[in-house]
């Protein structure tokens, strides 16, 4: 597995709507790519966002992040919608998990 962490802040004058139609259009072809596992993002109260992106390998990441639509959306974003992000990228993390049981 793969693990892509974006934590992002939004630009105070974003254009939302033209951000949210991206944002879904980039949800559903990165979910079509080769490798994809999972995408979920998280809103924090003051407004940070934190995203992440499961893929089954680090070659199937870095396609997506090489896809030439994604990265056209990316330089928008850079442009017109992130007041800063930090990406975070890790191979194999060490991973504990609980299920509770119903026993």
């Amino acid at each position: 597995m793969f693990l892509v962490v974006f934590r992002n802040r939004k630009r105070a004058d974003i254009k939302a709507a033209a951000y949210g139609n991206d944002a879904e259009r980039m949800e559903r072809l990165a979910a079509a790519q080769p490798g994809f596992v999972s995408f979920k993002s998280y809103t924090a109260d003051d407004g940070e966002v934190i995203a992440l992106s499961e893929w089954d390998s680090e070659a199937a990441a870095r396609g997506w992040a090489e896809h030439p639509d994604h990265r056209s959306v990316q330089q928008q974003g850079r442009a017109e919608y992130y007041e800063s992000y930090t990406l975070f990228a890790c191979a194999d993390p060490r991973i504990h998990t609980f299920k509770r049981s119903e026993n």
